[in-house]
């Protein structure tokens, strides 16, 4: 005997709606995406449109883009291109790293002064800083190392010290220290301090809770944007070719004020662009699921 007022479940009917209507009996209809579909067609039409005009006009003249793409002198460049970058990066990192715990620093004079540093760096444009360096023996002729306002013991003429490629590093390095510095600070903030907290309680030294505790999970924050800036760095580079540098873009450009063939020179340049930022790409999402390990399920 039933306790509520309902009427007894039909067992061999199907379900039901809400409307007590036999839902097997319903006809369903796919959402229809009229405008989806549209954008993807006027996408696809204009993407081969594109990809015929580089396959059949002749202007892009894809034989000497063929010639030059392997040539010595462009091989040659771009590994001063990949050295520029790594050297750069490497550097701006390592000072970046100092700056960031300069910041962090209950010291409010060490705060200052790498407030100030990174407020100057991205400031002045990374071309001026370049020409500044390239440029250090026009203000100090020689470098002395010994007691601070007394005398020295040793010292280095900057005629011979700093070359192009020298300034070129330092101008990229301490450019690129700026930015670092801001990533690694986020990254360390964005760590939640009770775990700190919970590593002091046990005792765990400062310099342990830093490299063990803090950093790891810092690194997923700060891995996309040092890529990002990586990338740029990389990019950046160009820039040193008002120093006369041989890197990728000044010696495209070499080549091409020679032969007259810009725009084949031009996609030379952007291939190799391409391609290894291609690869820097594929390198940070591995370092990224690396350290994402015990995070994402």
């Amino acid at each position: 005997m039933s306790l509520t007022s309902d009427p007894p479940l039909d067992r061999a009917a199907g379900p039901q709606t809400a409307t007590g209507v036999d839902a097997d009996a319903l006809t369903v209809v796919p959402v229809r995406h009229p405008w989806r579909w549209a954008a993807v067609a006027v996408t696809a039409v204009l993407l081969a449109q594109f990809l015929h005009g580089l396959v059949t006009n002749p202007g892009w003249e894809w034989d000497v883009f063929a010639r030059f793409f392997t040539a010595g002198t462009i091989l040659k460049a771009v590994w001063i291109t990949l050295q520029l970058t790594f050297y750069g990066t490497a550097i701006g990192f390592a000072l970046g790293i100092v700056l960031a715990f300069m910041r962090l620093s209950a010291s409010p004079f060490l705060g200052s002064v790498a407030y100030a540093y990174i407020w100057a760096f991205r400031s002045i444009p990374l071309i001026v800083q370049l020409l500044f360096w390239f440029n250090l023996a026009y203000l100090y002729k020689e470098l002395q190392f010994g007691i601070p306002f007394g005398p020295g013991f040793f010292s280095f003429d900057t005629m011979n010290l700093v070359g192009a490629m020298s300034a070129a590093v330092l101008g990229l390095a301490l450019h690129q220290a700026a930015y670092a510095a801001e990533i690694v600070r986020g990254g360390v903030l964005a760590v939640d301090s009770g775990q700190l907290e919970a590593a002091a309680a046990l005792g765990i030294p400062r310099h342990r809770q830093l490299w063990r505790i803090v950093l790891p999970q810092a690194m997923r924050s700060i891995l996309p944007n040092a890529a990002n800036e990586i990338v740029s760095l990389f990019k950046g580079t160009s820039i040193v070719s008002v120093m006369a540098i041989g890197e990728l873009f000044y010696q495209v450009q070499v080549v091409y004020g020679r032969n007259g063939r810009v725009v084949p020179l031009l996609m030379v340049a952007t291939v190799w662009y391409i391609l290894l930022t291609t690869a820097l790409s594929v390198l940070q999402y591995y370092v990224e699921r690396h350290y994402a390990k015990g995070a994402v399920r």
